[in-house]
């Protein structure tokens, strides 16, 4: 039978696993090998995670699992996302909590939301639904962090599930697909950002490695031109890690550049992850007011805006906000 999760629709079978390694077919149906497993809870601050027009200020407890459905070159989780995942299971602690405990995990932690983030929820969708049901039950927004290879079917039960996303968008040519992440296009990613863009908040975000995708700014920045210019775009220096550990860091001054040219026309473009950056603050694409303030792009300073508009000029800033500030 065939998974419908992500974009491999790999052909599984009782001993025959796809490519992630999270499902199997049981009992007729496609089934998690791990429900409700948890690799990693902890709590942050959600500029960290980074999410910039979602909640800001506010504190979320992050969740992960193990697996994923891409082989990035240069993640640093590879660890858990790569090895197999039945052998992870007895190796290093898994935390078996229910949904039910884990929204009052979050509540007893005072945290507004919850965020999945470090490997790709794609791989515990069943997992991940159940929590949603009680998320919203309870009044929780649930966000994640997604490489977005997914089926058009996933795409929905994201946006259903989720009510806010950051997608990793790391480079748009064939070449660097195959190479650096193991995938033939970026052709069903970039079709799922256009749909989750219509559907849920949305923000996107691009680690530069020099020399593997630097080269591919300039068409990342015209994709969300044309897809909706008010999406919010992280770009980071990554230190290269796993099988890039050779490649010099990306050059900060060159990123810069490519970004000025786009600054203009994509109001929302951050660049952060290096020291005195004064890219990670919002200003209103209409006036240029400074709205938002955030110190080393990790923690909120200050928020002028009311409610989610201009001060000055009464533009919507295209921001979700958990309270009046």
């Amino acid at each position: 039978m065939k998974c419908n999760y992500c974009e491999w629709r790999c052909d599984l079978g009782p001993q025959t696993l796809g490519v992630c390694r999270m499902y199997h077919l049981s009992e007729g149906a496609i089934k998690e090998r791990f429900p409700h497993k948890w690799r990693t809870y902890d709590i942050a601050q959600i500029e960290s995670l980074p999410f910039y027009h979602a909640y800001p200020g506010s504190r979320s407890m992050t969740l992960g699992t193990v697996g994923s459905n891409i082989g990035c070159s240069y993640y640093t989780n590879t660890y858990i996302t790569k090895e197999d995942p039945a052998s992870l299971q007895g190796r290093i602690r898994m935390y078996n909590f229910t949904p039910a405990e884990l929204i009052h995990m979050a509540q007893k932690l005072g945290c507004h939301n919850i965020v999945f983030n470090v490997n790709e929820p794609t791989v515990s969708l069943p997992s991940l639904l159940e929590v949603s049901h009680y998320a919203k039950k309870a009044g929780i927004p649930l966000g994640c962090l997604t490489n977005a290879y997914m089926t058009e079917e996933a795409t929905v039960l994201f946006a259903s599930m989720f009510s806010f996303i950051n997608i990793n968008l790391l480079g748009l040519s064939s070449c660097f697909c195959r190479n650096s992440l193991g995938i033939p296009d970026s052709l069903p990613i970039l079709r799922n950002v256009a749909a989750l863009a219509n559907l849920c908040h949305l923000e996107v975000s691009t680690p530069v490695i020099q020399s593997v995708n630097d080269h591919e700014l300039d068409e990342i920045a015209a994709f969300l031109l044309a897809t909706d210019r008010y999406i919010p775009w992280h770009v980071f220096s990554l230190l290269p890690e796993h099988k890039t550990k050779e490649i010099a860091s990306s050059s900060i001054d060159s990123t810069h550049a490519i970004l000025t040219k786009y600054r203009k026309v994509l109001p929302y473009v951050y660049f952060h992850n290096f020291i005195d950056s004064d890219w990670v603050n919002t200003q209103c694409p209409c006036c240029e007011q400074l709205v938002i303030e955030r110190i080393g792009g990790n923690c909120l300073t200050g928020y002028h805006c009311l409610e989610t508009r201009c001060p000055r000029c009464g533009q919507d800033i295209s921001i979700l906000v958990k309270q009046k500030f």
